[in-house]
């Protein structure tokens, strides 16, 4: 029978009387996702090799080689149960030094199911990297949450790690073919997600199964149901998928395009949004994996090569829009998937954009609008895919969702729409009138197609309410939603930024992602040292490791709400400024331009100010401190009392000073 969960299992006493010949055989006869090279082979052998040395002097325990880690996409190269303890073991073959590489790496999987694994809440978790050829160097026992910090080892000295952490704690006992069968219940990133899915993973395999990510599930469901009915009765239809941030509707619809991506069927699926660093994120991450991946298989394959790939499956939703200007072709693809379609032009924005950067002055549509009309150019059946996020406008000429409803009622009356309950919202209608949206439209009501809650911030559900209560300064509320997060959520406020870094530090482990987050108009954080108007690569600062000054770890760069919108950290420092002050029990709206900070009357800006802050707020998975400068009396455009009566409401929530 073959073992899916990991490539070898068994207990010690049969390990040790098994030849390696024979474990090595069953490794490899389960390994049937990848091709093994001599080198993997070589380095199970040195691991069965030195295990049968060091372990021998026990008299119980259970064996795993090659334990998998779906959300992360990769294996535990050794999970050995003793004495009701998990000890995770990843070896660096032939290494001569202690590598912080191999410290984060068996850290992050210790991490991964202390959070995601059920069996594993409570057990206590001991990462150890051994590098087999490296000196000796003295440990020491960090118990952080039932997380032994890593150690480190080499090939002689295990039995003795192993011993010593047996001998200090004594746990509880409990079954380890039940620990290792677990119900595993990840929340991935949207990078790790898209990676995943990529490889061959479905939205089930990667997610939760609790009643808030079951919902990712019973919206894919719902969406395949809509798909299908629209093939068989030759109908064109356009679905609205809603949610709180953070709650998967970029996972849902990338699991949607992937999913009936094959053209062969007449099924051709596209995944578009109007966020470039969401896409250029995706796509680079995407290609770096593709190029490891085959890598690992003895292929190699360019960055540039892979690249052209991920390019197809995931687009810019302008040059998808440019292709169909001024034809009349028919778009290959019989379902586009439109992410964050609050986000799409107005038909002034849209015709001014064509008629001055492309020379196009015939052109007279909104975007939704002409969206809509390249899918409806099919003669018999297709599907339009709205994800569409409440109240996450944050551009000027954005659209929103009435848009969208102006364009079916003036010129698609004839298509099926599917919405769900909460689209009558303040949020997603933008002042207008429900029956005015919807009125002379075939409207059919989906609950299936909203998402309650977030899966970016697994540690609690009410973040987003949070947030929400916070910025519709509902004190009451927040305050009461700040209560059933604090414990498992930490939010905390800081004058001093500084401070604010040694915490996420501080926080952060293995290779838990932070970093500083700002809105596009704080201007006079300037003085602090976080430059908003500074160009830099999105897709290096999400993407590149600790030791490059370039990515989120070195805590120099500044994301803003448009680089960051679509995707999140584990801890973040949000970096508060004056445009967005607090005075006399309600926020205020500020600009800066030239010397000053000026007062913003437009009715819609102020939204975007709003929204900005809102998408900044709920970056952060596990936890997030706010920066609040000081300020200060020789400079009138940081003036204290431009910050300091946020940092005294923000206080009043309740939220700890440090």
């Amino acid at each position: 029978m073959r073992n899916l969960r990991s490539y070898y299992s068994g207990n010690l006493e049969d390990f040790l009387h098994q030849s390696t010949t024979e474990i090595l055989g069953i490794i490899h006869a389960n390994n049937t996702t990848t091709d093994t090279t001599i080198q993997q082979s070589n380095t199970w052998e040195q691991e069965i090799s030195i295990l049968k040395d060091q372990l021998a002097i026990f008299q119980e325990g259970r064996l795993l080689f090659e334990y998998t880690i779906p959300r992360m996409g990769k294996r535990i190269d050794v999970v050995f149960l003793h004495q009701n303890i998990v000890f995770l073991l990843e070896f660096k073959c032939g290494a001569h030094l202690h590598y912080s590489t191999a410290y984060d790496q068996v850290y992050d999987y210790a991490l991964d199911l202390h959070n995601f694994h059920k069996e594993s809440h409570d057990k206590l978790l001991v990462p150890i990297a051994i590098s087999t050829s490296a000196p000796v160097v003295e440990n020491k026992f960090v118990n952080d949450d039932h997380i032994i910090t890593p150690l480190y080892c080499n090939a002689h000295n295990i039995t003795q790690i192993i011993q010593k952490v047996a001998d200090t704690y004594h746990e509880q006992p409990f079954d380890y073919v039940k620990w290792e069968v677990s119900e595993y219940l990840p929340t991935p990133t949207i990078i790790e997600a898209a990676q995943a899915l990529y490889r061959g993973h479905n939205v089930h395999d990667i997610t939760r199964s609790d009643a808030g990510a079951t919902n990712l599930t019973l919206t894919t469901s719902e969406l395949n149901r809509i798909i299908e009915y629209s093939k068989q009765k030759h109908r064109k239809s356009i679905c609205f998928v809603t949610g709180v941030p953070g709650a998967g509707k970029t996972l849902v619809g990338l699991n949607v395009a992937i999913d009936r991506s094959d053209a062969k069927q007449g099924e051709h699926a596209v995944f578009l949004s109007g966020n470039f660093p969401l896409v250029q994120v995706l796509q680079e991450a995407l290609a770096r994996d593709k190029v490891e991946q085959e890598k690992q298989r003895g292929k190699r394959i360019s960055k540039k090569e892979a690249l052209r790939s991920t390019a197809a499956f995931i687009q810019i939703i302008h040059k998808y829009r440019d292709s169909f200007v001024g034809n009349d072709q028919i778009p290959p693809e019989r379902i586009a998937i439109f992410d964050e379609a609050q986000r799409s032009w107005t038909k002034e924005m849209l015709v001014k954009f064509m008629g001055t950067k492309k020379g196009i002055h015939s052109f007279q549509y909104s975007e939704p609008e002409f969206l809509i009309s390249t899918m409806d150019r099919h003669h018999d059946w297709a599907v339009i895919i709205c994800l569409v996020g409440g109240g996450q406008e944050i551009n000027t000429g954005e659209a929103g969702l009435p848009e969208w409803f102006d364009a079916l009622r003036r010129s698609f009356k004839d298509w099926d729409i599917y919405i769900t309950p909460q689209l009558n919202d303040e949020e997603y209608r933008r002042e207008r009138a429900w029956t005015d949206l919807v009125h002379g439209l075939n409207v059919t009501e989906k609950p299936e197609l909203h998402l309650n809650t977030s899966v970016r911030s697994f540690r609690t559900p009410y973040l987003a309410a949070f947030v929400k209560a916070l910025l519709d300064v509902n004190s009451e509320q927040a305050q009461a939603r700040y209560e059933q997060i604090k414990t498992k959520y930490p939010v905390v406020i800081t004058r001093q930024l500084d401070k604010a870094k040694k915490w996420v530090r501080m926080q952060a482990k293995g290779t838990n992602k932070y970093g500083i987050l700002a809105s596009s108009g704080a201007l006079r954080l300037k003085p602090e040292g976080i430059f908003v108007k500074n160009e830099i690569s999105v897709a290096n600062w999400f993407l590149n490791a600790k030791d490059d000054v370039r990515s989120c770890y070195a805590l120099e760069d500044v994301v803003t709400e448009f680089d960051v919108q679509g995707l999140e950290v584990d801890y973040s420092i949000v970096a508060w400024d004056a445009d967005f002050r607090f005075a006399d029990g309600e926020w205020t709206y500020n600009n800066f331009t030239g010397t000053r900070w000026n007062h913003v009357a437009s009715p819609e800006k102020r939204l975007y100010l709003k929204n900005a802050y809102r998408v900044l707020l709920t970056r952060a998975r596990q936890g997030m401190v706010i920066f609040v400068p000081r300020g200060t009396t020789e400079d009138l455009t940081r003036h204290p009392s431009f910050y300091d009566h946020t940092f005294n409401y923000l206080k009043s929530l309740g939220l700890k000073e440090i």
